[in-house]
């Protein structure tokens, strides 16, 4: 444990040389503190509620998902936190083994915690709940979302909750980093909706593949069986029922196709960030009313830190933690207010 926390420390103090967070050349600075940013975990994922003065005293201050990027954005001047998450009911509790972080500053209740295995719905509510907890804690009336794989779902979700509740706070921008807005191919297979046959026996898509199965089995309900297509697609499913929720907010799309397939390929697979497909993270195949004003961005990278060290690689070429996906993520929310008079769709796949 020691070893791993001095490994992570090491990393982080070159994260912070990396990723600029002594540059405030960003448009954070000239923004009030009560417009603030809401970095959003993924599934299955564990994410300490942090502050931006206030983050864990250990290991990764705000989790290995929201690490990076809340310390990207710090040093460009913005009013960051992150949104507590947990594996699984309750609150947020320290954390060991890989992305290992403890001693946080601020516990917040289950009602405002994400349950990152629970249903996209639920997650939403307490995500909202969250949100509007910061406006009357903290004074913030306006956020720009940063969400990193299902968070981009929860995200969408609170969004709609925020809206029809008539919550006092605006969301200004959604930004989604590998978000499955087409479902992901390893909880189509884990529903028995495509074989394993479509990793063409690449062996790190049928782990995947295998692993994400053996996770839905032991949930009968949750986010591992809605992150399909089958749940998400089509006239009446749950992307559809999102029509609206976004009109009037800009949302930039990130999306990583680290891993390819020799010749012909399922899209609805291949290529992919290990979790996610490109064609799902840019939602190809997502409707204007759904999504009225999309930008595109597509890296060389794998879908989290956990993803690039499964797979023997560096931490930067994953979306979480790469500079240059980083400062695109810093240009979406300074570009915002001026990106629904810009042009639709740029640098994104025709449908």
């Amino acid at each position: 444990m020691r070893k791993l926390l001095a490994v992570t420390a090491a990393v982080l103090a070159t994260v912070a040389t990396a990723v600029g967070c002594s540059d405030n050349s960003g448009g954070g600075d000239k923004r009030p503190p009560s417009a603030a940013v809401v970095v959003v975990s993924g599934g299955n994922a564990t994410s300490p509620f942090t502050t931006p003065d206030a983050a864990c005293a250990t290991g990764l201050a705000a989790g290995n998902t929201d690490t990076a990027i809340r310390e990207h954005l710090l040093g460009k001047g913005y009013t960051v936190y992150t949104a507590p998450a947990m594996a699984g009911r309750g609150q947020v509790t320290d954390q060991t083994g890989f992305g290992a972080f403890g001693v946080c500053p601020v516990t917040l209740p289950e009602n405002m915690t994400v349950n990152s295995t629970g249903s996209i719905d639920t997650a939403g509510e307490h995500l909202a709940r969250f949100i509007n907890w910061l406006h009357d804690n903290k004074g913030v009336t306006e956020v720009d979302f940063v969400a990193h794989s299902m968070g981009g779902l929860y995200s969408r979700a609170a969004i709609r909750v925020l809206a029809t509740t008539s919550s006092p706070v605006k969301v200004r921008s959604l930004t989604t980093v590998g978000t499955p807005w087409q479902g992901s191919y390893l909880s189509d297979y884990a529903n028995d909706l495509i074989p394993i046959t479509e990793c063409k026996g690449e062996k790190f898509c049928e782990g995947a593949m295998k692993e994400f199965r053996q996770l839905v089995l032991k949930l009968m309900a949750g986010s591992g069986r809605e992150v399909n297509k089958a749940f998400l697609m089509g006239s009446g499913g749950w992307n559809e029922f999102q029509s609206g929720v976004l009109d009037r907010i800009p949302v930039v799309l990130i999306a990583g196709n680290r891993f390819k397939a020799p010749g012909p390929a399922n899209p609805g697979v291949w290529p992919n960030d290990g979790l996610v497909a490109e064609d799902s993270a840019l939602a190809r195949n997502i409707s204007d009313p759904v999504l009225p004003h999309r930008r595109c961005h597509l890296f060389d990278d794998t879908h989290s830190i956990f993803v690039s060290n499964e797979a023997g690689m560096a931490w930067d070429t994953a979306l979480t933690w790469d500079p240059k996906v980083l400062e695109v993520i810093d240009q979406a929310i300074a570009n915002a207010p001026k990106a629904l008079d810009g042009p639709n769709r740029e640098g994104c796949p025709a449908a």
